[in-house]
């Protein structure tokens, strides 16, 4: 026994390592966990290698899957941009005289969200769009007192568990409302369910289905000025769409990625949350400020930090205290170079090519239960197949036909097949081709 292992040990008052597990019952122990050798790290690296070898990736596929993370293109120069050091290492700019290269940025980035949206206030991000809905959702709490809040019945299964933890603890009650027959926000359900007690509603434009819900402009008007709107979006539509801030949200939330992240083998992400100048007191996470200096020169800050955990814990309205800084500043890079013209055409080709792909199903005579509502890039279609069949047409054609909606989202025939289909400015004729044979063999 060397003289440190010694030391340790009488300072321990024991005599021997196995001591330390004397609580672990003998009849659990085992001798041997059954590993391999050893191996140098030259070794290592090499099966490492070979395992990750037998992936196949977006660009490898005719993919057309979406469902919430969606395979656009990313500039090469985002990358660049997003791997300079001060922006690459940086973590809260707790300390503004040092930090105003990336407190710029993020200001920077707050301004064109808040033009994009039509909103008055961006926050400087959060993780995701579930965590900004959770957050969404108490801040209407917290805004009218009430305790009951709209969802939809048909919605990702993911962001109601996220959500459904975040109103646990503040006594909001979720109610789900669903879809009328095209697919858009059931009206009558909503105002036939509005009560004393309903804090608010949310709606997301496009759906899940990708549908532009046409019944988004009308909500604010059923439920009235005394509770709060929240509109879920898919930033990147909003160069063909109709801005929230236009329809009367009071608060925006939505999923950053599609702005120049990447897929990114799921993450990380970014939570884009706006609101209106009244209610900036009760935004979570940070807001970037831009004053001047004692020499009247432009200067950045942290401002209303009265949020924050670390300034007054006791009465901080969240527990978000970090951001997703780095998937900011890449979202404004992608803003910034593309513009408004960009954002545009990028819309008008991904609804374009959405229409062509839909166009080809109807050929084949596939149903598609929301066929005359607008969609901005992704639709449900019906296979009368089982899904053993279809998938394994899809992988020998080597396509990723889109999102398999199961017995979560009430899909539980074991005879057919609905997929939400996803169609980006990637996907190429060769795409279509496939997707064509792909059609010809199950339909």
């Amino acid at each position: 026994m060397d003289n440190d292992l010694f030391e340790i040990l009488k300072e321990l008052g024991i005599s021997d390592p196995d001591e330390l597990f004397d609580d672990i019952p003998q009849s659990i122990r085992t001798s041997t966990l059954g590993l391999p050798r050893g191996m140098t790290e030259d070794e290592i690296r090499k099966e490492a290698l070979k395992l990750t070898s037998m992936n196949r990736t977006v660009n490898q596929m005719h993919s057309f899957l979406g469902f919430g993370l969606y395979n656009h293109y990313v500039p090469a120069a985002i990358g660049n941009i997003i791997s300079r050091n001060e922006f690459l290492t940086s973590y809260t700019p707790y300390q503004p005289e040092i930090s105003q290269g990336i407190m710029q940025a993020l200001f920077e980035y707050q301004s064109v969200m808040a033009e994009l949206l039509q909103m008055d206030v961006v926050n400087s991000s959060l993780y995701d769009s579930s965590t900004s809905l959770g957050e969404a959702i108490r801040m209407a709490g917290n805004i009218t007192g009430k305790k009951e809040f709209l969802i939809p019945a048909r919605m990702y299964e993911t962001k109601k568990m996220v959500i459904s933890n975040y109103v646990k603890g503040s006594g909001i009650r979720l109610k789900e409302y669903p879809f009328d027959g095209r697919g858009m926000a059931d009206l009558l359900f909503i105002r036939d369910n509005l009560n004393e007690n309903t804090a608010g509603i949310y709606v997301e434009y496009p759906n899940m289905f990708g549908i532009i819900d046409e019944n988004v402009r009308k909500v604010k008007e059923i439920i009235g000025q005394e509770r709060i709107f929240v509109a879920g979006v898919n930033p990147i539509s909003l160069g063909v769409l109709s801005p929230p801030g236009s329809l009367g949200a009071d608060i925006v939330v939505g999923e950053g990625q599609a702005l120049g992240l990447g897929l990114n083998f799921g993450g990380p992400l970014l939570g884009i949350f706006a609101t209106r100048m009244e209610y900036v007191r009760k935004v979570p996470g940070r807001i970037i400020g831009a004053a001047e200096d004692e020499n009247g020169k432009p200067a950045f800050a942290m401002i209303l930090q009265t949020r924050e955990q670390h300034i007054r814990r006791e009465k901080a309205i969240s527990n978000i205290t970090s951001n997703e800084a780095l998937m900011s500043i890449a979202s404004l890079a992608y803003l910034s170079l593309l513009g408004d013209s960009g954002m545009k055409r990028i819309g008008e080709i991904n609804m374009g090519r959405t229409q062509k792909l839909m166009d080809i199903s109807r050929e084949f005579g596939v149903k598609l239960p929301y066929a005359g509502s607008p969609v901005f890039n992704e639709f449900l279609l019906n296979i009368n197949c089982s899904r053993t069949f279809v998938a394994g047409i899809a992988k020998k054609l080597d396509l990723i036909p889109g999102y398999y909606l199961g017995k979560e989202y009430g899909f539980s025939n074991r005879n057919e097949v609905n997929l939400v289909v996803n169609v980006t400015e990637r996907n190429t004729d060769e795409d279509f081709d496939a997707y064509r044979e792909f059609l010809g063999k199950v339909s």
